[in-house]
């Protein structure tokens, strides 16, 4: 499979789904806890993760002038390539953005597929205004210099509670984001796309009236009728 059809067939999986498909593979910690959309209707999306990290700030390296440094959130966002997602590890900090209308705007130009941070963003009516979908905790005024160094790109990360390895694949729906391992991002597009086709046909058996026992989860007999509509 390509990554560009493994992507779209991931975009048409629901969230909840993904994890019901890895928790029955043992993988538990997936799900980012603080991100959620910025604003409602943001489409679902998927990507290959290209992480962000911040530490606690500190007042010798935490300043305006090191938005002009080599190592930026700036010189981030000009490594990113289309179709990526920014996966921002903010460490929950919740009284400092860590990016606003400006560089969200940068980013849509790029063609970045979203933002997801377990911290906050600035500029909200601006940052909508440039169409970049963005999950994250919430927002505040105050410029990310105000609580976090930024310290570096593309390396293994924290977001939510979650270890975000760049080039591991982020989901983001409703119901907030995440992280698909890279190397099980082909069976989760798989198992994910048979069990939403399963759960639609249960959820037409419940509308007819249909009692849950037996067929959510679906015992023998239940799968038995499934596979017998679909010859």
């Amino acid at each position: 499979m390509t990554d560009s059809a493994l992507l779209a067939t991931l975009s048409q999986i629901t969230t909840a789904t993904i994890t019901t498909v890895l928790l029955k593979k043992g993988i538990r910690r997936i799900w980012m806890k603080g991100p959620q959309p910025l604003t409602a209707g943001q489409p679902r999306i998927a990507g290959r993760a290209f992480t962000l990290r911040f530490v606690p700030a500190r007042e010798d390296l935490a300043t305006p002038a090191s938005w002009s440094s080599p190592r930026s959130t700036r010189a981030a966002i000009e490594e990113m390539p289309e179709g990526c997602i920014a996966v921002i590890d903010a460490m929950g900090v919740a009284d400092a953005g860590v990016f606003g209308d400006i560089l969200a705007q940068r980013m849509t130009v790029r063609g970045v597929a979203g933002l997801v941070t377990d911290g906050v963003m600035r500029d909200k009516a601006g940052v909508l205004e440039t169409g970049l979908p963005v999950w994250c905790a919430g927002v505040a005024a105050p410029a990310s210099v105000a609580g976090l160094t930024f310290v570096g790109w593309q390396e293994p990360v924290g977001c939510g509670g979650c270890a975000i390895y760049p080039g591991d694949v982020v989901v983001a729906d409703g119901d907030g984001a995440v992280v698909i391992p890279a190397t099980l991002a082909e069976e989760v597009a798989r198992l994910g796309a048979e069990q939403e086709e399963l759960e639609a046909w249960l959820m037409e058996e419940v509308k007819a009236g249909r009692a849950l026992p037996g067929l959510y989860p679906p015992n023998e007999e239940t799968m038995a009728r499934y596979k017998a509509r679909k010859l």
